[in-house]
């Protein structure tokens, strides 16, 4: 016998750019996703504290809180939550801690949806990972620092520019850049 309400699994999505939102949330809800949207942290928790999602997939870097608050409340609100980070600010540190506070896995935009279910049903690391021989770059060991030192301090801009010894609005130029190679 067959259960005629064919529950398709929920998943929150949470990006602040539009058009990404829409078109990825579209292509989930083909994939068998039952999709529900965000433009922000701040209205991605009132909606996972009245429906705490079976997914979810969560941009680093919007407006206000940063996706790393919201990775840590859903993983309280149902830890079996599967968590996928995505943003076009890749680094290091934020990967850590994102894993740290209970994502499933992190990618870099531009992530398609076929890679995103793809991570979620991923439950352990590859052994056999490629890695890179080539040390990263002065710019990019800067952009790494940056960001851990960001992540100690809890995406605070003022705390991190005093623990760097950094004036405030150098740090936020620096951060308003994308990531170097």
């Amino acid at each position: 016998m067959t259960d005629e309400l064919d529950e398709h699994p929920s998943l929150l999505l949470v990006d602040d750019d539009d058009t990404f939102r829409q078109v990825l949330a579209s292509a989930l809800r083909k994939r068998g996703f039952d999709v529900t949207t965000a433009p922000d942290v701040t209205v991605a928790l009132a909606l996972a504290e009245a429906n705490p999602p079976e997914f979810a997939v969560v941009d680093l870097k919007m407006p206000g809180p940063s996706g790393l608050v919201l990775i840590k409340r859903l993983k309280e609100l149902d830890d079996a939550t599967r968590i996928i980070m995505l943003t076009g600010y890749a680094s290091i540190a934020t990967a850590v801690e994102a894993v740290k506070l209970g994502a499933t896995h992190y990618l870099a935009k531009p992530a398609d949806a076929d890679e995103i279910v793809a991570a979620f049903h991923k439950t352990e690391g590859d052994a056999e990972a490629a890695f890179s021989v080539t040390p990263l770059s002065v710019d990019r060991l800067e952009w790494e620092h940056i960001q851990r030192i960001l992540a100690e301090h809890d995406g605070n801009i003022s705390a991190t520019a005093r623990a760097l010894n950094m004036h405030r609005r150098t740090l936020q130029r620096k951060l308003e850049k994308n990531p170097k190679k």
